[in-house]
């Protein structure tokens, strides 16, 4: 997948004729690239994009400007300029994992009818097959497959988690966007269902986009990471490098926030005065400049581009800052 120039702007309106009176910028030109069988993570504070960026990837919002190209059969298809009728065909291709799970379950259904009901639209097998086919995933994310004339709400939110990924897998999708999908669980639950979701990437080759604001879990499950704020991505590179090679002052920032690095020592830390800004007026020039303690009169004035400072580092920043 290849995501260029991508922005989704939602207007605010006012007054008695609904007037537009200004846009929530809520991802403002975004690129970056997915390659097949890899997890790429988006890591950033609430409000800096992510959930809306993943949802526009996937057109569960329509985006406002850019293209999403994603490789179907060996074909490079524009998801952006493909019409809303012919969309079905193609989104047997990606799923996409909830934050809240137990909203994305229709409680009055039980799990057999929601596990099945995207083969049932996307016609794949008859309904016998499709029973088959949803105990037989139930079994593989370690539920059982007895479980499934269960409601919803019989179940733990890691279990029903679980439910989440079997509706997911049901179609055998290419691609999986995880919009948070661990972020409401304890940790000892976190733990098991990501070991499931690398498991599952291993054994059906599926590609990730993983969304979080948790770095120890993007540590762990992803190949390729993106720091986002306010609606762009302010650098990106490989997981070694940025746990170890961290330059972005906003991703030093976050990164402080875990005591110690990886050879066990403690950091200094880094604490972020206010909150991000309001998308709607964002700041001139780098948008971190309000919040950074490295910044100069150049900051507020001139927005850095996100350049290849280094082999496959990837960073919006005036200065020098590592």
């Amino acid at each position: 997948m290849e995501v260029k120039g991508l922005k989704k702007y939602f207007p605010n309106r006012k007054g008695f004729f609904n007037k537009i009176v200004s846009f929530n910028r809520g991802v403002n030109g975004v690129d970056f690239t997915i390659k097949k069988g890899e997890s790429v993570g988006l890591v950033g504070e609430s409000g800096s994009g992510k959930t809306t960026l993943g949802r526009c990837i996937v057109r569960l919002y329509e985006p406002t400007e850019g293209s999403v190209e994603f490789n179907i059969n060996g074909q490079m298809i524009d998801l952006t300029k493909v019409p809303k009728k012919e969309m079905k065909s193609i989104r047997k291709h990606f799923q996409m994992l909830f934050q809240d799970v137990y909203s994305s379950l229709d409680s009055r259904m039980k799990v057999v009818d929601i596990v099945t009901e995207p083969m049932a639209i996307h016609k794949i097998g008859n309904q016998k097959e499709r029973i088959d086919r949803a105990k037989e995933l139930m079994e593989r994310v370690g539920l059982s497959a007895n479980d499934i004339r269960k409601y919803p709400h019989q179940f733990s939110g890691g279990q029903r988690q679980r439910i989440g990924i079997t509706r997911a897998l049901s179609i055998n999708p290419d691609f999986i966007v995880c919009d948070e999908p661990v972020s409401a669980l304890d940790v000892a639950i976190q733990a098991q269902v990501l070991n499931l979701l690398c498991k599952l990437q291993d054994e059906l080759d599926l590609t990730y986009l993983f969304i979080s604001h948790d770095l120890a879990v993007i540590q762990h499950v992803c190949d390729e990471i993106a720091v986002m704020y306010l609606g762009t991505i302010v650098e990106k590179t490989n997981r070694r490098q940025l746990f170890n090679e961290p330059r972005h002052p906003y991703t030093k920032a976050l990164l402080s926030a875990v005591l110690q690095n990886q050879e066990s020592k403690r950091t200094e830390r880094i604490r972020l005065e206010g909150d991000i800004p309001n998308p709607i007026n964002k700041p001139t020039g780098c948008r971190f400049h309000t919040r950074c303690r490295y910044a100069e009169d150049v900051c507020r004035s001139v927005e850095p581009e996100l350049t290849e400072k280094y082999p496959g580092h990837w960073e919006a920043c005036h200065f020098e800052t590592a």
